[in-house]
């Protein structure tokens, strides 16, 4: 089945929860500040819809693993990054044929051909590629069902903020280059975290109908209440048609024995 709206995501996120993946990374500066040509990545985390099991790739971790001493790091981040995007597509491979998703993952400047693309600068060959539709963007299919004024922006934080407040360890975008600047690979990651913690409870509320959004209107009215924007209302009408009619007709047996 192909998922082409939010009706669609929210049918079958509630038929089939174990085929969905959520995934979010950080890395280094999106501009041109870096050493690199493009920026590196500094952790991914993956959180499974169903059991709410998650599963990381960081830099701290990867580098303790390969027992690099933290002043040598940044000297030794080609062999962290590589390996770190080696198990992480260990990781997809057996699962490419899930749903995936991200927050804005979309290009090379931050999204998944970025991830392929560092894999590829650092000699990784063997990348496993997630087919294009079966990734799915949150911000996208949020804008599809509210509106594209669900939250003001930034929409995250906005959204992160209407809906239990900012985690204590959520990091902007210039605070985790700052954090990168400073080494300090664990902030980066405890925000990942976050964030992606944050995209498990949104998929949550909006298939229960409970999301807080900034949109207003009748028809996001009847979502907030009900599963299904058209049948609902169309349920909701017959039942308003129907009621008098049964009343009517009660009235006119009782009379006519």
């Amino acid at each position: 089945m192909g998922i082409n709206s939010s009706r669609d995501f929210i049918k079958e996120l509630k038929a089939h929860p174990e085929n969905f993946y959520i995934i979010h990374y950080s890395c280094q500066s999106l501009y041109d500040d870096n050493a690199s040509l493009s920026p590196r990545i500094t952790s991914i985390a993956i959180t499974h819809f169903s059991t709410e099991q998650t599963v990381s790739f960081s830099t701290h971790s990867i580098a303790e693993e390969l027992h690099i001493a933290r002043d040598q790091v940044i000297n030794r981040f080609d062999d962290v990054e590589r390996q770190l995007l080696r198990e992480f597509y260990a990781f997809v491979r057996d699962r490419r044929d899930k749903y995936w998703v991200h927050w804005n993952m979309r290009n090379l400047t931050y999204g998944f051909e970025h991830l392929e693309h560092r894999y590829r600068v650092l000699g990784g060959t063997d990348a496993s590629v997630i087919p294009v539709e079966r990734r799915l963007n949150l911000n996208d299919l949020l804008a599809n069902r509210y509106g594209s004024d669900y939250a003001a922006d930034p929409k995250m934080k906005n959204l992160m903020e209407s809906n239990g407040g900012i985690h204590r360890d959520f990091l902007t975008g210039p605070e985790e280059v700052e954090a990168f600047g400073r080494n300090e690979f664990i902030r980066m990651h405890n925000s990942t975290l976050a964030k992606i913690g944050f995209f498990y409870r949104v998929m949550h509320k909006l298939v229960t109908g409970k999301l807080k959004t900034a949109s207003r209107g009748f028809g996001v009215t009847l979502d907030r209440i009900f599963e299904g924007r058209a049948a609902k209302a169309i349920g909701l009408v017959a039942t308003i048609v129907t009621i008098p009619i049964a009343t009517w007709q009660g009235y006119l047996w009782i009379w006519s024995t």
